[in-house]
Protein backbone atom coordinates (compact mmCIF):
# COMPACT_ATOMS: atom_id res chain seq x y z
CA UNK A 1 0.00 0.00 0.00
CA UNK A 2 1.48 3.59 -1.04
CA UNK A 3 2.09 6.13 1.60
CA UNK A 4 -0.86 9.02 2.15
CA UNK A 5 -0.28 11.76 4.48
CA UNK A 6 -2.55 11.14 7.92
CA UNK A 7 -3.99 13.24 10.20
CA UNK A 8 -6.23 12.60 13.34
CA UNK A 9 -8.13 15.69 14.56
CA UNK A 10 -9.45 16.63 17.77
CA UNK A 11 -13.56 17.72 17.31
CA UNK A 12 -16.10 19.62 18.94
CA UNK A 13 -13.50 20.60 22.15
CA UNK A 14 -10.41 22.44 22.54
CA UNK A 15 -9.42 20.10 25.28
CA UNK A 16 -7.07 17.80 23.47
CA UNK A 17 -8.41 14.71 24.94
CA UNK A 18 -12.20 16.17 25.55
CA UNK A 19 -13.57 15.41 21.67
CA UNK A 20 -14.38 13.51 19.17
CA UNK A 21 -11.11 11.70 17.53
CA UNK A 22 -11.41 11.39 13.73
CA UNK A 23 -8.76 9.79 11.49
CA UNK A 24 -8.09 11.75 8.12
CA UNK A 25 -6.22 10.15 5.18
CA UNK A 26 -5.24 13.28 2.34
CA UNK A 27 -4.72 11.88 -1.29
CA UNK A 28 -6.74 9.20 -1.42
CA UNK A 29 -8.03 8.34 -4.67
CA UNK A 30 -5.82 5.53 -5.57
CA UNK A 31 -7.38 3.75 -2.50
CA UNK A 32 -9.89 0.97 -3.02
CA UNK A 33 -12.78 0.44 -1.10
CA UNK A 34 -11.52 -2.56 0.82
CA UNK A 35 -8.42 -0.55 1.38
CA UNK A 36 -10.25 1.77 2.77
CA UNK A 37 -12.17 0.04 4.95
CA UNK A 38 -8.92 -1.71 6.45
CA UNK A 39 -7.49 1.28 7.46
CA UNK A 40 -10.95 2.19 9.52
CA UNK A 41 -10.59 -0.92 11.32
CA UNK A 42 -6.80 -0.68 11.95
CA UNK A 43 -7.53 3.32 13.02
CA UNK A 44 -9.95 1.94 15.35
CA UNK A 45 -11.63 4.93 15.80
CA UNK A 46 -15.26 5.97 15.37
CA UNK A 47 -14.61 7.36 12.13
CA UNK A 48 -12.20 6.95 9.09
CA UNK A 49 -12.24 9.75 6.72
CA UNK A 50 -10.79 10.01 3.16
CA UNK A 51 -9.58 12.82 1.57
CA UNK A 52 -9.74 13.05 -2.57
CA UNK A 53 -10.24 15.16 -5.24
CA UNK A 54 -13.92 16.17 -6.12
CA UNK A 55 -15.90 15.54 -9.31
CA UNK A 56 -18.60 18.06 -9.10
CA UNK A 57 -17.33 21.29 -10.22
CA UNK A 58 -18.86 23.49 -7.31
CA UNK A 59 -17.38 20.97 -4.59
CA UNK A 60 -13.28 21.85 -3.08
CA UNK A 61 -13.01 18.50 -2.48
CA UNK A 62 -14.61 14.91 -1.65
CA UNK A 63 -14.70 12.71 1.46
CA UNK A 64 -15.56 9.11 2.23
CA UNK A 65 -16.46 8.42 5.69
CA UNK A 66 -15.98 4.88 7.22
CA UNK A 67 -16.14 3.25 10.41
CA UNK A 68 -14.94 0.16 11.03
CA UNK A 69 -17.57 -1.65 10.22
CA UNK A 70 -18.05 0.35 6.58
CA UNK A 71 -19.44 3.46 4.77
CA UNK A 72 -21.60 6.20 5.46
CA UNK A 73 -23.05 8.81 3.65
CA UNK A 74 -22.71 11.10 6.22
CA UNK A 75 -21.71 12.02 9.19
CA UNK A 76 -21.13 15.40 11.53
CA UNK A 77 -17.45 15.57 13.35
CA UNK A 78 -16.29 13.62 10.01
CA UNK A 79 -17.64 16.65 7.92
CA UNK A 80 -15.76 19.39 10.75
CA UNK A 81 -12.56 17.30 11.01
CA UNK A 82 -11.78 16.34 7.50
CA UNK A 83 -12.53 20.15 6.65
CA UNK A 84 -10.13 21.31 9.23
CA UNK A 85 -7.37 18.93 7.72
CA UNK A 86 -8.36 19.94 4.53
CA UNK A 87 -7.98 23.66 5.14
CA UNK A 88 -4.50 22.83 7.40
CA UNK A 89 -2.82 21.07 4.35
CA UNK A 90 -3.70 23.65 2.14
CA UNK A 91 -6.73 23.60 0.66
CA UNK A 92 -7.99 26.66 -1.05
CA UNK A 93 -12.26 26.72 -1.53
CA UNK A 94 -13.47 27.48 -4.68
CA UNK A 95 -15.69 30.51 -2.56
CA UNK A 96 -13.86 32.02 0.10
CA UNK A 97 -16.75 32.28 2.27
CA UNK A 98 -17.32 28.48 2.04
CA UNK A 99 -16.02 25.11 2.14
CA UNK A 100 -18.35 22.96 -0.18
CA UNK A 101 -17.59 19.27 0.87
CA UNK A 102 -18.58 16.44 -1.58
CA UNK A 103 -20.17 13.15 -0.09
CA UNK A 104 -22.28 10.18 -0.02
CA UNK A 105 -25.62 12.78 0.38
CA UNK A 106 -24.05 15.08 -1.74
CA UNK A 107 -22.85 18.52 -1.64
CA UNK A 108 -22.41 19.91 2.38
CA UNK A 109 -21.52 23.63 2.30
CA UNK A 110 -19.35 24.67 5.67
CA UNK A 111 -18.83 28.11 7.27
CA UNK A 112 -16.29 29.28 9.24
CA UNK A 113 -17.80 31.55 12.19
CA UNK A 114 -16.42 32.90 15.92
CA UNK A 115 -13.38 30.86 14.88
CA UNK A 116 -15.16 27.38 14.79
CA UNK A 117 -16.30 25.52 11.53
CA UNK A 118 -19.93 24.89 11.33
CA UNK A 119 -21.97 23.06 8.46
CA UNK A 120 -25.31 23.42 6.79
CA UNK A 121 -27.65 19.95 7.87
CA UNK A 122 -27.79 18.17 4.81
CA UNK A 123 -31.55 17.49 3.63
CA UNK A 124 -32.80 14.32 5.27
CA UNK A 125 -33.19 11.62 3.49
CA UNK A 126 -36.06 9.93 5.45
CA UNK A 127 -38.31 11.82 7.53
CA UNK A 128 -42.06 11.01 8.74
CA UNK A 129 -43.10 9.70 12.11
CA UNK A 130 -42.14 6.08 12.99
CA UNK A 131 -44.47 3.13 12.56
CA UNK A 132 -45.96 1.14 15.37
CA UNK A 133 -44.35 -1.92 15.42
CA UNK A 134 -40.90 0.07 15.51
CA UNK A 135 -41.90 1.75 17.75
CA UNK A 136 -43.21 -0.41 20.29
CA UNK A 137 -39.65 -1.99 19.59
CA UNK A 138 -38.06 1.04 20.51
CA UNK A 139 -40.48 1.41 23.58
CA UNK A 140 -39.22 -1.79 24.83
CA UNK A 141 -35.95 -1.41 24.16
CA UNK A 142 -35.80 1.41 26.21
CA UNK A 143 -37.64 0.24 29.09
CA UNK A 144 -40.50 2.57 28.32
CA UNK A 145 -44.12 2.07 27.27
CA UNK A 146 -45.48 3.89 23.94
CA UNK A 147 -47.50 6.24 26.12
CA UNK A 148 -44.32 7.74 27.61
CA UNK A 149 -43.13 9.01 24.05
CA UNK A 150 -44.96 11.82 23.23
CA UNK A 151 -43.09 12.82 19.71
CA UNK A 152 -41.31 10.54 17.70
CA UNK A 153 -40.03 10.71 14.05
CA UNK A 154 -37.49 9.53 11.15
CA UNK A 155 -34.34 11.94 11.05
CA UNK A 156 -32.14 10.27 8.94
CA UNK A 157 -29.75 11.93 7.01
CA UNK A 158 -27.54 9.37 6.18
CA UNK A 159 -26.40 7.32 9.45
CA UNK A 160 -30.72 6.04 9.74
CA UNK A 161 -30.94 8.20 12.38
CA UNK A 162 -34.63 7.79 14.18
CA UNK A 163 -35.63 9.89 17.39
CA UNK A 164 -38.07 9.98 20.05
CA UNK A 165 -39.04 12.58 22.44
CA UNK A 166 -39.58 11.90 26.06
CA UNK A 167 -41.42 14.63 28.44
CA UNK A 168 -38.52 15.72 30.40
CA UNK A 169 -34.61 16.22 30.38
CA UNK A 170 -34.26 13.80 33.38
CA UNK A 171 -36.24 11.17 31.90
CA UNK A 172 -33.79 10.75 28.97
CA UNK A 173 -31.09 10.88 31.54
CA UNK A 174 -32.64 8.06 33.53
CA UNK A 175 -32.55 5.58 30.65
CA UNK A 176 -30.52 2.56 30.65
CA UNK A 177 -31.08 0.65 27.49
CA UNK A 178 -31.28 -3.19 26.35
CA UNK A 179 -28.94 -3.01 24.08
CA UNK A 180 -29.68 -6.28 22.29
CA UNK A 181 -33.26 -4.86 22.02
CA UNK A 182 -31.87 -1.79 20.51
CA UNK A 183 -29.67 -3.38 17.89
CA UNK A 184 -31.31 -2.57 15.20
CA UNK A 185 -31.55 0.45 15.30
CA UNK A 186 -29.88 4.05 15.91
CA UNK A 187 -31.88 5.70 18.52
CA UNK A 188 -31.58 9.93 19.18
CA UNK A 189 -33.74 10.38 22.57
CA UNK A 190 -34.64 13.96 23.44
CA UNK A 191 -36.03 15.67 26.43
CA UNK A 192 -36.88 19.50 27.62
CA UNK A 193 -35.46 20.83 30.35
CA UNK A 194 -38.03 22.84 32.48
CA UNK A 195 -38.73 26.61 31.52
CA UNK A 196 -35.74 29.26 32.64
CA UNK A 197 -33.06 27.00 32.48
CA UNK A 198 -30.41 27.38 30.01
CA UNK A 199 -30.64 24.60 28.54
CA UNK A 200 -33.58 23.54 25.76
CA UNK A 201 -33.28 20.10 26.20
CA UNK A 202 -31.45 16.96 27.12
CA UNK A 203 -29.98 14.64 23.65
CA UNK A 204 -28.73 11.01 23.79
CA UNK A 205 -27.62 9.25 21.00
CA UNK A 206 -27.82 5.01 21.05
CA UNK A 207 -26.10 3.44 18.12
CA UNK A 208 -27.51 0.21 18.53
CA UNK A 209 -25.53 -1.52 15.75
CA UNK A 210 -22.23 -0.93 17.90
CA UNK A 211 -23.92 -1.61 21.62
CA UNK A 212 -22.91 1.94 22.85
CA UNK A 213 -23.78 5.31 23.74
CA UNK A 214 -22.24 7.95 21.68
CA UNK A 215 -21.41 11.33 23.90
CA UNK A 216 -21.63 13.91 21.17
CA UNK A 217 -23.23 13.26 17.20
CA UNK A 218 -23.01 15.67 14.63
CA UNK A 219 -25.70 14.34 12.26
CA UNK A 220 -27.63 13.75 14.70
CA UNK A 221 -28.07 16.90 16.78
CA UNK A 222 -28.52 18.50 12.77
CA UNK A 223 -31.36 16.40 12.09
CA UNK A 224 -33.15 17.05 14.93
CA UNK A 225 -32.91 20.45 15.06
CA UNK A 226 -34.20 20.14 11.68
CA UNK A 227 -37.39 17.90 12.94
CA UNK A 228 -38.07 20.20 16.31
CA UNK A 229 -37.83 23.65 14.39
CA UNK A 230 -39.86 22.57 12.36
CA UNK A 231 -42.58 21.34 14.33
CA UNK A 232 -42.62 24.33 16.28
CA UNK A 233 -40.93 22.51 19.36
CA UNK A 234 -38.01 24.46 19.56
CA UNK A 235 -37.17 27.96 18.67
CA UNK A 236 -34.20 28.56 16.07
Amino acid sequence: MPSHPFSQVNVFSNNPLGGNPLAVIHDADDLSEDQMLTLARWTNLSETTFLMRPTHPEADYSVRIFTPGGELPFAGHPTLGSCHAWVSAGGVPINPDRFVQQCGVGLVSIRRHEGRLEFAAPPLIRSGPVDDITLGQIAGALGLSVSDIVHHQWVDNGPGWCAVMLDSAEKVLSIKPNWVALSPFNLGVVGPYHAGCETAVEVRAFVGSEGCEDPVTGSLNASLAQWLIAAGVLRS
